[in-house]
C-alpha cells in the first residue's frame, strides 16, 4: 500500500511539472526572461516557505540551527540545479514540450536516479541504498530493469523528435513550436538534464533537516518542504542572475510595467505556472516519503513527467503533420515509459 501511495503522489507531481509550461504560453507580449523570473519567485522565493509553513510550522527554527555545512552544500546543489532548471525553460523553447522534456528529463533521469546509489556504494550510509544491493537483491534488479525501460522508451521520445525534424517543413515547425531550433535547443537540453539531476543530490544534503523535521514530530509526508526552502535558494539566484542580465541586454526591463501589455493576466499566468512548478516537488517529497529517495523515487518522477509533457505536446499538435511512423515512434516511447512505472513500482512490492 505504501508503494501505491507513492506512486499516486509521484504521479500528482510529475502531472504538475509537465503541466507547469502550458500557463506561460498565455502570457503576452513579454520576453521570455520576464515571465521566467516572475514565475520563478513564487516556484523558489514564495510558495517554498508557505508550503512549509503549513506543514512544518516550526521550519525556520530547524534552518536557523541547521551546520553551516549542511546549508552550504544544500545551496550549492541548488545552484547548480538552478543552471539546469533555467536551461530546462529554454530547451522547452526551442524544442517544444514533448522533444524538451524527452531529452531534458532523459539525462535528469539517468544521473539522478542511479548516481546516489553509486556514491553510496564508495561511502556506505546506514539507510541509504547502494548500487550493488540493487545489483544483487531481487527487488533492486527489477528496479534497474524498470530504469533501463524508462530510458528506453525516453530513447524512443528522442527519436520521434529527430524524426519530426526531418520530416516538417519549416513553416509547420514554427507553428507547433514558435521558436523551434534543434541544435540549440539538444545543446541546453542536454546540459539541463545532466544539472537537474543535482537537486536529487540537494535533498540528500539537506537531509538532516528532513530528520530533524521528523524527530520533532511532523508528518514525515511532509519533511522535505523544508529542504526545499534552502535548497531553491540557489536555484532563485542562478535564474535571478541570468534573467536580469537577459532584462539589461534585451532592454526588457519595461515588460514588467508596461501598461501596453496585459500586465494583470501575464503576472497571473506567471504566478500560476510558478506555483505549479514548485506542486512537483511538494508531491515529490510526499513520494519519496513511501519510496524513498532511491532510483525509484526519482524515475518514476521523472517518467510521468515526460509521459504528461509528450501527452500535452499531442494536445497541443505539435506531432501534427508527421508521418505514421514518426507518430508511432513516440507512442511506442509513451507507453515503454507507462510500462516502466509498473515495472518499478512492482520493484519496491517485492522490497
Amino acid at each position: 500500500m505504501q508503494a501505491v501511495l507513492g506512486i499516486i503522489f509521484h504521479f500528482i507531481g510529475g502531472f504538475a511539472s509537465g503541466s507547469f509550461y502550458i500557463p506561460y504560453k498565455k502570457v503576452q507580449r513579454w520576453s521570455w526572461e520576464s515571465y521566467w523570473i516572475v514565475g520563478g519567485f513564487f516556484s523558489w522565493l514564495i510558495i517554498p516557505p508557505i508550503a512549509a509553513w503549513l506543514t512544518l510550522p516550526g521550519f525556520a527554527e530547524i534552518i536557523g540551527h541547521t551546520s553551516a555545512t549542511t546549508l552550504r552544500y544544500t545551496i550549492l546543489f541548488g545552484v547548480l540545479w538552478g543552471i539546469g532548471g533555467l536551461t530546462y525553460g529554454l530547451g522547452v523553447r526551442y524544442l517544444g514540450m514533448s522533444l524538451g522534456n524527452s531529452v531534458v528529463l532523459g539525462f535528469c533521469s539517468a544521473f539522478g536516479a542511479l548516481l546516489p546509489s553509486i556514491y553510496y556504494t564508495f561511502v556506505p550510509t546506514a539507510g541509504k541504498t547502494s548500487f550493488t544491493e540493487m545489483l544483487t537483491t531481487p527487488w533492486g534488479r527489477v528496479v534497474l530493469a524498470g530504469v533501463a525501460l524508462c530510458l528506453l522508451g525516453i530513447y524512443l521520445c528522442g527519436r520521434a523528435g529527430m524524426l519530426k525534424e526531418r520530416e516538417m517543413p519549416a513553416e509547420a515547425k514554427q507553428q507547433s513550436v514558435s521558436e523551434f531550433n534543434l541544435t540549440r535547443g539538444l545543446l541546453v537540453a542536454i546540459t539541463s538534464g545532466i544539472l537537474s539531476s543535482c537537486f536529487n543530490f540537494g535533498i540528500e544534503a539537506g537531509k538532516p533537516m528532513a530528520e530533524e523535521a521528523v524527530a520533532l514530530g511532523y508528518n514525515p509526508l511532509y519533511q522535505n518542504n523544508v529542504t526545499y526552502v534552502v535548497l531553491l535558494w540557489g536555484g532563485l539566484a542562478t535564474n535571478l542572475f541570468w534573467c536580469m542580465i537577459l532584462n539589461f541586454r534585451n532592454r526588457s526591463f519595461g515588460d514588467y510595467t508596461d501598461g501596453d501589455t496585459p500586465l494583470l493576466r501575464n503576472y497571473f499566468f506567471s504566478a500560476l505556472a510558478g506555483t505549479t512548478w514548485f506542486l512537483q516537488f511538494f508531491f515529490y517529497g510526499m513520494g519519496e516519503s513511501k519510496l524513498g529517495n532511491g532510483a525509484s523515487s526519482w524515475i518514476l518522477h521523472m517518467a510521468f513527467i515526460i509521459l504528461i509533457a509528450n501527452l500535452w505536446g499531442i494536445w497541443l499538435r505539435e506531432w501534427h503533420g508527421v508521418s505514421k511512423r514518426t507518430k508511432t515512434t513516440i507512442v511506442a516511447g509513451i507507453l515503454a515509459i507507462v510500462l516502466s512505472v509498473v515495472v518499478v513500482g512492482l520493484g519496491n512490492a517485492i522490497k
